[in-house]
């Protein structure tokens, strides 16, 4: 079972979500309701063949006038593509295709963007004469000539990291599998590596063995929301604080359906954590409590696809 499951999330591929979550108790959460209690934002860099990126002219009052990336609100019902893939269209024209997710920004345990490297499929480019509430126009730039007033410079670093991308890819392409989640969650695959090259990984001992799965808590004046900070609270109640060096790396990918709001508004971050023993390599860390054990994996296959998406940090980034 914890192959099977193993295997699929380095595919970028997802794995069912049980409503029982590890590390105890959670905190009293209510299923996510999208444009209710919580806020999911898309956003998409496209390319040309001249590496020129598609921005578009905010309509809006508060912006009048400057230039962004093309970006919304999800709306209920949607999947995270479809919300893409109409923010694009209704902003420059364009109709496009998913290449892979970028990057995942969090504002706070309610507030989410999921930023997506994408390319035209058709369409015609967003004129004045086309203007409308969505907005003014769109246009190829090449971050250059002509100086574009942008609404923010937030979208710079992710028209970088697009450029980057497609001319090295950092993770293998990978998009949102479509499975349901009624909260917003993390799996985490907690890697142990020892001396001799040993892969070691950290499962719940809850029904049958599998990757632990931790809710956040959604409260806006919570201490302990976050995505990155759900994972060390509950690492932290069961390692040996302070000696072992807990480290996020990133995403190997996540999951969310959004057809039936109130039952799959929610969403699953598959989420690939380093455990580091400062006192020992030869070994993990000893557990404090039996909730979860580790596990060497065996599988050379799979213990090799491991070692080289940690060497080559092949993960999408979280931006927390």
């Amino acid at each position: 079972m914890a192959e099977e499951e193993l295997d699929l999330l380095l595919d970028g591929k997802g794995w069912p979500v049980l409503e029982e979550y590890d590390g105890g108790p959670p905190p009293p959460v209510q299923p996510v309701r999208l444009r209710r209690n919580t806020c999911y934002v898309v956003m998409a860099v496209l390319l040309n063949q001249k590496n020129e990126v598609l921005v578009m002219q905010e309509a809006k009052l508060e912006c009048h006038g400057m230039w962004y990336l093309p970006a919304g609100r999800m709306e209920p019902r949607e999947t995270i593509v479809e919300a893409m893939q109409r923010e694009v269209k209704e902003e420059t024209g364009l109709e496009c295709q998913p290449l892979t997710l970028l990057a995942v920004e969090e504002r706070g345990p309610t507030w989410l963007r999921f930023v997506f490297l994408a390319r035209p499929t058709g369409g015609t480019l967003k004129s004045l004469q086309e203007a409308d509430e969505e907005s003014l126009q769109a246009q190829w730039w090449d971050q250059k000539s002509p100086a574009l007033q942008l609404r923010s410079r937030d979208i710079v670093p992710l028209m970088d990291l697009a450029l980057q991308y497609q001319a090295n890819s950092s993770h293998p392409p990978t998009l949102p599998a479509e499975l349901p989640c009624a909260v917003i969650c993390q799996r985490f695959l907690a890697v142990f590596t020892d001396n001799n090259g040993a892969v070691w990984v950290l499962l719940s001992t809850a029904r049958a063995p599998h990757l632990p799965v931790v809710v956040s808590n959604m409260s806006r004046s919570a201490m302990g929301g976050g995505l990155l900070v759900a994972i060390h609270q509950l690492l932290q109640m069961h390692l040996p604080s302070p000696t072992v060096d807990i480290r996020v790396r990133g995403l190997l990918g996540l999951q969310h359906l959004g057809k039936e709001p109130g039952q799959c508004d929610g969403i699953c971050f598959n989420t690939v954590v380093t455990i580091g023993d400062q006192c020992s390599k030869e070994k993990p860390p000893e557990l404090q409590s039996r909730a979860f054990h580790w596990w060497k994996v065996e599988d050379e296959d799979l213990k090799i696809r491991v070692l080289q998406r940690l060497n080559a940090a092949s993960f999408i980034p979280i931006h927390s």
